[in-house]
């Protein structure tokens, strides 16, 4: 387009935004439409939001629960949709907020906002092709071999059943989207119904392609304002050269502090065995017997290999490792070759066709990953390392494992998620140990230079404190020059809860130390005492799992309340009986600390065990710190303690879940007094009223408990 045409394409779109009513005014609107209050937290976001859309600038924001986030950026997205030739993408780490999104406040805002706009707004969730249920496979069985096709409808077993409930399902659903089918089934009952969008024959070709679920939910994201995703897609279709998701230049990432980990898990590959031997089934009769027997046995050895060595962080390549890797690359290799062209076989034969690209696609998997493993050694520095690669042990049901992953995704986010978009990041949990650079820098934005005066003057006040930036990092030219990278800001609203009146954050600074071997009897009998004063009402968020059993086993005798275990029975089962018998306690590990949303008399004392570091063996998290350090930075402040802020503020933020909420922060860890690192993780936290006195607590959870 000519530069003229562009100016005045730009020219136009900045007169249709004048003719929209204000963020203000919009908010306004559909804050009444849904029946609540307009919160000064939510303002001061909407319009930050509406300002970075504006000048194409990035922008973190933490908002605290209760804040309205969601209105507060959906408003400004929808405004945006209205001018714009594209759709504003929204990403979650979650299903259930993907599910809160479509189902209850989009549908509210189209409704209250359709008389204001030029038209009502329309919304699509779209997931990965895995997610929907393909027609073709469904109906001819197509593509797994024998060997994974065991499972008949009749099978008085439970993946025989499921595999009957979808059949079923699959007669009636609408949209084939693997979450509506409730209660769900096993990935390898719906493994037998699903193909990944590189196994998918492409709609042209397949027999079911006109009436494909995932291509109709790409249809329906195609003329939709506002798109919801999750982090795992967005990744993939920024990082793919094939686009997944409809044309958008604006990105809203909610759950911002599950980004870096869900990106990592998209782009971290593994090797096995079992991978070995399904891709030479795939490949069956396809290609002469001698080359997928040499196949074959390049995967008998990578087994034995495997099997007998030691899992945990492999620094460098063992020549055996390495001779085994290159005889199951080039192998892979041969079997690719002899299969001939890509995109041959008669069209006419599509059941042909699908076979050969399943097999292409299982054979590229481990060529690739094995080319991958061994690039990842030989590097002169540590500083010249990028990824990382650990054995995992087998078990009775799994064989052992060989994982790569990348030390950091901060440059495929720079590049390939923030480069051409402008990006809302936000989250209850961003600004950690009171500022915004530690995860800036994790996302590729680098780190601001926490300057107030970005805050242009309209900052407000919220129930929280003032709102402030905490950091800002100003545009840069790229290498091609020219064009300049976006800049960021980091904004917290604060939020409306006040925490020092309704929340006690106790640690117990008199404990010792956690150890290895299991909590102390002095951690049990605090834990006792605490439950009692508080009647019940507890959740115990646990380092982990053995110590959340260790816990409910050793104190299920002493206390007279009901003491649930995650385990027991269904998380989400489990959680509902928590909430509706107040006396009753639940203990538990990881999806607790971010997932329970517990509002009322309910939930009045939330117990954490230990400070959650990342374990000190963990392959990926050891290696991270190791190469920070290589950089000249703080290993352990970088990667442990931003991890264990995270969830330490995910799990205190368990407790005040609405206007009324007041209860107790207990934190056994007495380090988190003592340490030098104490302070950064204190203020990553909400600003609850802080006591080591455990007779005070004792005294304000009695009083929480009186009738």
């Amino acid at each position: 387009m000519p530069t003229d045409s562009i100016a005045h394409a730009e020219a136009d779109d900045d007169s249709s935004q004048e003719l929209l009513p204000p963020v203000e005014e919009l908010l306004s609107t559909a804050v009444k439409a849904v029946g609540g209050v307009e919160r000064p937290g939510q303002l001061t976001m909407a319009r930050a939001v509406q300002r970075a859309i504006d000048e194409g600038e990035h922008l973190a924001v933490q908002a605290g629960t209760g804040t309205g986030k969601s209105l507060a950026y959906l408003i400004p997205s929808v405004r945006h949709a209205m001018t714009s030739d594209g759709a504003v993408v929204v990403s979650t780490a979650t299903i259930a907020l993907q599910r809160q999104l479509v189902d209850r406040d989009l549908p509210r805002l189209a409704d209250a906002l359709a008389p204001h706009l030029p038209h009502e707004p329309a919304f699509a969730i779209l997931k990965g092709r895995r997610n929907y249920l393909c027609r073709y496979k469904a109906t001819a069985g197509w593509p797994e071999d024998e060997q994974d096709q065991l499972f008949d409808p009749r099978e008085v077993s439970a993946t025989g059943r499921m595999v009957q409930r979808i059949q079923e399902w699959a007669e009636e659903t609408e949209t084939g989207d693997r979450d509506e089918l409730v209660p769900g089934v096993n990935e390898q009952a719906w493994r037998q119904f699903s193909v990944s969008a590189r196994e998918c024959l492409g709609a042209t070709r397949c027999p079911s392609g006109a009436e494909c679920f995932a291509e109709l939910a790409r249809a329906r994201a195609g003329e939709s304002d506002i798109v919801v995703t999750n982090h795992a897609l967005l990744a993939i279709d920024a990082m793919e050269d094939f686009p997944l998701l409809p044309e958008h230049e604006v990105v809203v990432v909610d759950e911002a502090h599950e980004l870096v980990d869900r990106v990592t898990s998209v782009v971290s590959g593994e090797l096995s065995e079992t991978m070995v031997t399904a891709a030479v089934r795939r490949v069956g009769r396809l290609i002469d017997q001698p080359t997928s027997d040499r196949l074959m046995e390049a995967g008998e050895d990578l087994k034995a290999l495997l099997a007998a060595a030691p899992p945990g962080r492999l620094d460098e390549l063992p020549q055996v490792l390495g001779m085994t890797l290159a005889l199951v690359r080039d192998a892979a290799w041969a079997c690719i070759t002899s299969l001939g062209p890509r995109q041959g076989g008669d069209k006419d034969d599509p059941e042909g066709a699908g076979l050969r690209k399943a097999a292409f696609t299982a054979l590229d998997e481990v060529h690739d990953t094995a080319q991958r493993m061994l690039d990842a050694f030989g590097h002169a520095e540590e500083i010249d390392r990028a990824e990382v690669v650990w054995l995992d042990a087998g078990t009775d049901r799994r064989p052992p494992v060989l994982r790569i992953a990348p030390l950091t995704v901060a440059g495929m986010l720079r590049d390939k998620l923030f480069g051409d978009r402008t990006v809302i990041l936000t989250s209850a949990t961003l600004a950690l140990g009171g500022a915004f650079d530690g995860l800036a820098r994790q996302w590729g934005l680098g780190t601001g230079d926490r300057s107030k005066d970005d805050a242009e003057g309209d900052s407000g006040e919220g129930a929280g404190g003032a709102d402030k930036i905490a950091g800002k990092a100003a545009g840069k030219p790229d290498k091609k020059g020219g064009k300049r990278a976006k800049g960021w800001t980091g904004l917290d609203v604060g939020s409306p809860f006040d925490h020092p009146r309704s929340g006690i954050l106790y640690v117990a600074r008199h404990l010792p130390q956690p150890g290895r071997d299991g909590l102390p009897e002095a951690y049990l009998e605090e834990i006792t005492e605490l439950i009692e004063a508080a009647g019940g009402r507890t959740l115990g968020l646990f380092s982990s799992m053995r110590a959340a059993k260790a816990a409910t086993e050793a104190l299920r005798d002493r206390l007279s309340v009901p003491l649930l275990c995650q385990g027991d029975d269904s998380t989400m089962l489990l959680v509902k009986q928590f909430a509706e018998d107040e006396p009753t306690c639940l203990f538990g590990t990881l999806s607790l600390w971010q997932g329970v949303d517990v509002p009322g008399p309910s939930l009045r004392l939330v117990i954490i065990d230990r400070i959650p570091f990342p374990r000190p063996d963990d392959p990926l998290t050891s290696a991270r710190q190791r190469h920070v350090a290589a950089k000249g930075g703080n290993g352990f402040m970088a990667v442990a303690a931003t991890h264990a802020a995270l969830l330490l503020a995910q799990g205190a933020g368990r407790l005040l879940r609405s206007q009324h909420d007041k209860g107790v922060v207990a934190v056994l860890d007495p380090r988190l007094a003592t340490a030098r690192y104490a302070g950064f993780l204190r203020d990553s936290l909400p600003p609850f009223w802080p006591t080591n006195d455990p007779e005070k607590v004792r005294q304000a959870l009695r009083r929480l408990a009186a009738p």
